[in-house]
């Protein structure tokens, strides 16, 4: 599985946080920043880590945020405003995250959309002139050990 994909079904509802499993309708609406509770994951700012996406819901967990751990082999920790460039890029590299995925109860995303990107797939749209911007407080802090934190904070939406 391509690490920006949805999850298979089982991973997407593993904790209760799939699309539309925060007891949700799955439309979108506005993303608030929320954040983790404290003593939690941090964020680039060095603050705690904000929510990235809710609608769609994103993270390696579902869960919203761009949290990480072991099992997230792709490093899901950079949160983007995905633009049409960057989903039209990612969809010629064999991730389309652009088209619904029923079965994965997956809206596709619309440009405009926040989501958390794996690193390296963030990486590459920069150095092909096509990264999308980028909130700080909802990028979690392993991003700087994967990314120029400075190319992060030029495609910074909140710095």
């Amino acid at each position: 599985m391509d690490p920006l994909e949805p999850p298979q079904p089982d991973r997407a509802t593993s904790n209760g946080h799939g699309p539309a499993g925060n007891g949700q309708a799955a439309g979108r609406r506005e993303t608030s920043q929320q954040v983790a509770p404290e003593g939690s994951a941090r964020n680039l700012l060095g603050g705690p880590l904000a929510t990235c996406g809710t609608a769609p819901v994103t993270g390696f967990y579902r869960d919203g945020c761009c949290e990480t751990g072991p099992d997230d082999l792709g490093s899901h920790v950079v949160c983007a405003q995905v633009t049409e460039e960057f989903l039209a890029f990612t969809a010629s590299r064999g991730n389309d995250l652009s088209s619904p995925r029923p079965m994965f109860d997956f809206p596709g995303l619309t440009p405009g959309d926040r989501w958390c990107l794996c690193a390296s797939r963030w990486e590459e749209a920069r150095r092909a002139g096509v990264a999308p911007p980028v909130v700080l407080a909802a990028t979690h802090e392993r991003a700087a050990e994967l990314v120029d934190p400075d190319h992060l904070r030029a495609h910074a939406l909140d710095a």
